[in-house]
């Protein structure tokens, strides 16, 4: 049993396993990915929409300048100038924000699909157990995240450094320009930094996903004695099934016990097979096989038959045909129609009922 603890989980997860992981909220998501995608678009869209964005708050400073002196500074005034620019600005940033809000929600659904769950925001000893929290922080898991944080870190500050030092030259040449030009050249550097580094992220992104993919499939393996284990709580127990089959057997064989008395003959082999038939011809297209056993239930059939009076007739090679083609409760096959007829026009002769 000890043994069985301790396998090691070297099986792919079953649907099941994976449905309850899911529904606990484990699932292979990259919290990175969505940052980096979210960067990327939103420089992409800055970079569209800057120019009028830049304009709306020169006309805006424009309009604060020259009508300074000449406007009330009372809180009515102050509230309505504030809220016409702010909505200026809300309906110009409005689409954006709402791109970058469906753009994040539709990463996460690409990476686990539709899940809503409340499972993870559940109260649990185990978090301020701090022999385990020590654990986690020293694990393999720990290192490897460690590792990939400073080296990302690494990498995105080494992009931008040379981002920024290539832009250098540009940058100097700037001090004799206007403020305007100066401003937009600024923004255009900053632009171009910022997709440089988005893109890296991104980069970096796609493999924390595929890390995060294959983490989760690690941490979700199961052993043979999960497996084991899952079978018996969804189909049951080996023992219970076979103690349920064992009872329905049973009960079928007391009913087709109970149907011998009914019948009008049993056709035995004659120590190891017997048949009962029945027929009525006014209900019946054909003889049927109310019962039937071999060895030790045939002997059972063969007693209850002679306690009912049930006439028993030895035909070996009968016997063993409609032991093999037939079922409790089926028709005779027509191939068998001659003998089966042969033995009960002798039955009805030994009762005195013509045929």
């Amino acid at each position: 049993m000890a043994e069985e603890q301790f396998q090691e989980r070297t099986e792919q997860a079953t649907p099941r396993r994976r449905e309850k992981a899911r529904e606990e909220g484990k699932v292979a998501r990259s919290a990175e990915l969505n940052s980096a995608v979210i960067l990327c678009l939103g420089a992409v869209a800055l970079y569209f929409m800057g120019p009028i964005l830049v304009s709306q708050l020169k006309q805006f400073m424009i309009f604060i300048f020259q009508e300074a002196p000449r406007m009330h500074p009372d809180y009515d005034t102050m509230v309505a100038l504030l809220t016409s620019k702010v909505m200026t600005f809300f309906f110009l940033l409005g689409p954006i924000l709402l791109v970058l809000m469906v753009v994040a929600y539709g990463i996460n659904v690409m990476q686990v699909g539709f899940l809503f769950t409340g499972k993870p925001l559940e109260p649990k000893l185990d978090k301020l157990n701090i022999a385990t929290g020590i654990k986690k922080l020293f694990s393999a898991r720990s290192l490897v995240e460690l590792i990939r944080d400073t080296a990302k870190v690494i990498l995105i500050g080494f992009v931008g450094y040379k981002a920024i030092t290539a832009q250098m030259d540009s940058f100097f040449l700037l001090s004799d320009n206007s403020v305007g030009v100066f401003a937009g050249a600024m923004g255009q550097m900053a632009l171009k930094t910022t997709l440089q580094i988005g893109a890296v992220m991104l980069v970096l992104a796609i493999f924390d996903y595929a890390y995060q993919k294959f983490d989760f499939e690690k941490s979700i393996r199961m052993s043979k004695q999960d497996i084991r284990d899952e079978y018996k709580d969804t189909e049951g127990s080996p023992q219970i099934k076979a103690r349920v089959r064992q009872i329905q057997r049973e009960m079928s064989r007391r009913r087709m016990m109970q149907e011998i008395p009914n019948a009008d003959v049993v056709v035995t082999n004659p120590t190891h097979i017997a048949v009962a038939l029945k027929y009525n011809s006014t209900e019946m297209d054909a003889p049927m096989v109310v019962a039937k056993g071999e060895r030790l239930i045939a002997e059972k059939i063969k007693e209850i038959a002679r306690e009912a009076e049930v006439p028993v007739v030895e035909n070996p090679p009968l016997a063993r045909a409609l032991f093999s083609m037939c079922e409790v409760g089926s028709y005779v096959p027509a191939k068998l129609y001659r003998a089966v007829a042969e033995v009960l026009a002798y039955v009805y002769r030994l009762k005195g009922v013509g045929v």
